[in-house]
């Protein structure tokens, strides 16, 4: 053979340890792992601007329609820690070529399904490849890539997810305009391949220890944790916002869930998840802190369109830019933000970024609806500054010191606690708007109501980082106390 890709030649070399990556090949690593987190990003923001088209496509209410956003993100919530853990098992680079593999094909039967409930259905095999693709990118910098550049890597791989948000909306949109709803999946179909290629051929081969140790899989624990995420994310997002029997059922049963997924997993040979991993101090308060933030960051995107379409009188054209604010600004910080983890250290910039962000949720609290649309802007730009640097810093840190085994499934928690917060957020802080507002209809809900929600939210926002900031702070000072002999 005249040319061998980088992740061959690495494994032939007499001078390198079997998988590893020749510094010549690390941006295409790069290059692939992020494609992979736009892939799965773009996922979850093209699809909304499509909901009103596919409701009067298919000739069903919103509320059914719905179930195009919600079977992608249950899938992706439910499966994505058991992903991690069977990459840890089978070998990471394979499982996310079939990751990739699974998500382009799913993306093309979307846009080929002739009724709502094969679209749906779909959607649901489209988000098992993208949790795939989400517990695995980050598990792979760890192998691909030095130590010293790992915060730099995952700045990067949080701009390709903020860059897929903001653009997923705009695509979708001219997508849908010029060719019709099935162009946002068809779409996919040749990023999917060119992401395939790349990562077949520039990722390191699987260390020989990787076997399809199936018998060793935690079967039983993977389905217990999905069936509870399942039915907790249910019981946070089925009803529209409205809290009612249904919902108290699914939230017994996701508690349910949790108390026998804890049996389970202490009587496991081979557990989906090892408690000991909760003990250390800096990991634990990482999944925790992510959960926090994300809870914050979704408040913004939850909020926002309701504030500046009822209480600054803006129309939908400019709630729209006024939105992507966010996400252009988390894209842009986010490669600068992993060099400076890689420079400074991960414990300083994630306080960094957490301060930031307790900054902007009081400005949002306590500025007046005078200031208009700067006066939210602002505050915006600056809460997305700080979570862009939180995550590059908070992903660093939780990934940088895990034993190579326990990459995935500590990737895949982590994504976990990101989209917790996300589905957390969406409710929670929904009600909370809606409580501030005292409005029995948020639609309806004039300015000052509107006003008065949001400080509300944002000052509960506030209170959540600096809870995330308390457990910076003492997981760090707990980490450094001597252990005794």
């Amino acid at each position: 053979m005249l040319f061998k890709s980088p992740a061959r030649a690495a494994e032939s070399h007499p001078k390198q340890p079997p998988g590893a990556v020749p510094k010549p090949a690390a941006p295409w690593v790069l290059l692939s792992l992020s494609l992979a987190m736009l892939l799965s990003s773009l996922g979850i923001s093209i699809t909304n601007v499509a909901l009103p088209t596919l409701a009067q496509v298919f000739q069903v209410p919103f509320q059914a329609v719905q179930w195009v956003v919600l079977a992608y993100l249950l899938a992706i919530t439910s499966l994505i820690v058991g992903a991690g853990r069977l990459g840890d098992i089978v070998g990471r680079r394979r499982l996310l070529l079939a990751g990739i593999g699974l998500f382009t094909v799913a993306s093309v039967l979307c846009a080929a399904a002739p009724t709502l409930g094969l679209l749906i259905a779909a959607r649901a095999v489209q988000g098992l490849g993208a949790a795939i693709l989400m517990a695995l990118t980050m598990a792979l910098v760890g192998e691909a890539l030095p130590k010293d550049k790992t915060g730099s890597a995952m700045g990067l791989l949080g701009t390709m997810s903020a860059v897929g948000t903001a653009l997923g909306p705009t695509l979708g949109g001219l997508l849908i305009g010029a060719f019709g709803w099935q162009a946002i999946f068809w779409v996919n179909a040749p990023l999917g391949l060119l992401t395939f290629l790349l990562a077949l051929r520039y990722l390191p081969l699987d260390r020989p220890g990787h076997q399809t140790a199936w018998a060793s899989f935690d079967v039983l624990g993977t389905l217990l944790l999905a069936l509870t995420l399942a039915a907790y994310a249910l019981a946070m997002t089925v009803g529209r916002g409205s809290f009612g029997s249904l919902n108290a059922v699914l939230l017994l049963a996701a508690v349910v869930g949790a108390a026998m997924f804890v049996w389970v997993e202490n009587r496991a040979t081979s557990p989906l998840i090892r408690w000991a991993m909760f003990s250390q101090p800096v990991l634990s308060a990482g999944f925790v802190m992510s959960a926090l933030v994300t809870t914050v960051v979704m408040a913004t995107l939850v909020v926002g369109p309701f504030y500046l379409s009822g209480a600054l009188q803006l129309d939908a054209a400019r709630v729209g830019l006024v939105m992507s604010t966010g996400p252009l600004v988390a894209a842009l910080t986010g490669v600068p933000a992993g060099r400076l983890t890689d420079r400074f250290g991960a414990h300083h910039i994630s306080l960094v970024g957490l301060m930031a962000m307790v900054m902007g949720s009081a400005l949002l609290a306590l500025l007046p609806v005078a200031f208009g649309v700067p006066g939210y802007i602002i505050p915006l730009g600056i809460i997305t500054a700080g979570y862009a640097l939180f995550q590059a810093a908070n992903n660093t840190a939780v990934m940088s010191d895990i034993r190579p085994d326990q990459r995935g499934v500590t990737s895949g928690l982590l994504g976990l606690s990101r989209n917790l917060g996300l589905i957390t957020g969406a409710s929670v802080m929904g009600a909370v708007f809606a409580f501030g507002s005292a409005a029995t209809d948020i639609t309806t809900a004039g300015p000052q109501a509107l006003a008065v929600g949001l400080r509300t939210t944002f000052a509960v926002a506030a209170g959540l980082i600096l809870v995330a900031l308390a457990f910076a702070v003492g997981s760090q000072s707990h980490s450094k106390r001597p252990v005794r002999p």
